[in-house]
């Protein structure tokens, strides 16, 4: 058979070479079809259903607790709000990995990647319309809750303003959980072992930030001149009368402007920080108030001079008018959550380099 080959005219263009679908950008048309796609699987199943019923009665006998204990005891109901929310959040970092840390791995297993895999959709498609199924089904649970955070807001605590940044970043949280356990279900074969590292990434936010930043504290900590303002040793051996005065002596220092960002992270942290009235005092005010000014006092590390004077009965309320810790935090998380995104954009083109064993692909 002989084959003839047509020169192309000087000025003609070069003819493009054929775009592999995992090359081609993404695409919302993509986007729209796989997270409809997962939802519909998502809403067919009874278990999401029961799963919505439970969340509901759960936080909403939290919620009356909360409340009734509150009222029984004559407290100040502005606590409500905070510890209803950080209920919901802790609860939300419970359920959110479930919803992403299977959604690639489990389709693979499955069989049902590859197919998806073989046609126009970009890997952009597929991990970002997953991630946006995932993240919708949490935002869910979250709506469930509403009626309770609204009932816990009105008894005071927070603003209009603290109440709607309060549900952003709550909701910008659950994206990041989302998207982290996407990155750990496209790194591993097993469901099961994505699930584990979504929720050790979690615990690593939450839990074991606070123990490492406590842990930090020998590293971190000196012994130094500092400026003292207390009481005078010499009044005291001569029977006088107590008196205060600012002196230089020899102090154990502890050095946490270093350490700080492990606090702020944490997730609990990040929310009481958007939750938090400016201009309160924190030792009278509501966790949230409680928690940033601990926070900012880590942040400022040690004080220009220790205070150990307490002869007066009567202290004056502080205000802590410090810069907000939650940007910082949120844009860490926020970056995790682009981390693991991008990670399973990765793994999802096609073809194959390596694949671990074991692992069925259509």
């Amino acid at each position: 058979m002989t084959t003839f080959t047509v020169p192309l005219e000087p000025n003609h263009p070069p003819v493009p070479e054929p775009t592999a679908p995992g090359a081609r950008a993404i695409s919302w048309q993509g986007v729209r079809t796989i997270a409809v796609l997962e939802l519909r699987q998502r809403i067919r199943s009874t278990r999401w259903r029961v799963a919505l019923g439970v969340w509901f009665g759960l936080v909403g006998l939290i919620s009356l607790l909360i409340g009734g204990a509150f009222a029984a005891l004559g407290g100040d109901p502005t606590w409500a709000f905070g510890l209803v929310l950080m209920f919901v959040l802790g609860l939300g970092l419970v359920v959110a990995p479930t919803l992403a840390s299977t959604a690639i791995n489990g389709d693979r297993n499955a069989g049902t990647l590859a197919i998806l895999q073989v046609t126009l959709l970009s890997p952009a498609d597929i991990a970002v319309g997953k991630l946006l199924a995932g993240w919708a089904a949490a935002l869910a649970f979250l709506t469930v809750s509403l009626p309770f955070l609204l009932w816990s807001a009105l008894l005071g605590g927070t603003t209009a303003g603290g109440f709607v940044l309060s549900l952003v970043v709550l909701a910008l949280l659950l994206g990041v959980v989302c998207a982290i356990g996407l990155g750990f279900s496209a790194l591993t074969a097993r469901t099961a072992g994505s699930s584990v590292l979504t929720y050790v990434a979690v615990a690593s936010l939450t839990v074991i930030s606070l123990i490492l930043f406590v842990l930090t504290f020998p590293a971190v900590t000196t012994t130094e001149q500092v400026q003292v303002h207390g009481i005078v040793e010499e009044s005291i051996a001569d029977g006088g009368e107590y008196r205060c005065e600012t002196f230089t002596d020899q102090r154990e220092v502890t050095h946490t402007e270093q350490t700080w960002w492990l606090l702020a992270i944490n997730p609990f942290v990040i929310l009481a920080d958007t939750g938090a009235q400016p201009g309160l005092d924190p030792d009278r005010s509501g966790p949230f108030e409680a928690i940033r000014a601990a926070t900012n006092q880590m942040r400022s590390g040690p004080p220009d001079v220790f205070e150990e004077c307490w002869l007066s009965s009567y202290a004056e309320p502080r205000v802590d008018d410090a810069a907000p810790v939650w940007p910082w935090g949120l844009g860490a998380n926020l970056l995790l959550g682009a981390a693991g995104l991008a990670v399973a954009i990765r793994r999802l083109r096609v073809p194959y380099r390596t694949l671990p064993g074991g692992t069925r692909v259509a």
